[in-house]
């Protein structure tokens, strides 16, 4: 591992992967969050250009989503998630702004990015203290502000992410890696490897 501007880094053949920011006090663990929430993006947003442009409409379950409707999916849940947070209530005629799906596979990823760009904003308006407050979920059940951004925004984002990347290689494309090498990173490295 070296340290590279500040970012403590992981070098391989694929280059640096970042693992966390040096600092010089901790992180309260709303830093924590932000920081593992804007990892989280970056790989979301590496999966959404990589999928194959013309399979908007691919849907190997006729009554799951499609590619298109899966990805926007994960746009879906920073936006709802964070409005119901900072609105202080979560119902089903509470939609957030700019939350209207693209239509094609091309404008996926802009799309997230700026649905992604609103939802932290509406996030850092929340102090550390905040985490330990309660909002009324859904079902009406309070929720602390802590489990809906660590089990609603990052592990459902992963979840469903986890279920894209498989459409993705069902729909003909190339799923990159996400937490480490995918087959064809996997096989440009061994093919490095062995040449050297």
């Amino acid at each position: 591992m070296t340290v590279q501007g500040g970012i403590v880094a992981a070098g391989g053949a694929l280059g640096p992967v970042c693992f966390t920011k040096k600092r010089a006090l901790p992180m309260n663990e709303l830093e924590m969050f932000l920081s593992a929430w804007e990892r989280e993006a970056e790989s979301t947003l590496k999966l959404l250009r990589a999928l194959p442009a013309t399979q908007y409409d691919f849907r190997p379950d006729a009554d799951g989503r499609s590619l298109g409707e899966l990805a926007w999916h994960l746009a879906e849940g920073d936006a709802y998630m964070s409005y119901g947070i900072d609105t202080g209530r979560f119902a089903m005629d509470a939609k957030p702004p700019n939350i209207e799906r693209p239509r094609t596979v091309g404008a996926l990823a802009p799309g997230y990015e700026r649905i992604h760009r609103e939802a932290v904003a509406r996030i850092r308006k929340l102090k550390p203290e905040d985490l330990d407050r309660s909002v009324p979920f859904f079902t009406g059940q309070p929720m602390p502000i802590r489990d809906i951004l660590w089990g609603m925004i990052i592990s459902h984002g992963i979840h469903h992410r986890g279920q894209l990347t498989l459409m993705c290689r069902l729909a003909g494309g190339q799923a990159p890696g996400l937490y480490g090498p995918n087959r064809e990173e996997m096989a440009a490295m061994r093919a490095g490897a062995s040449a050297t």
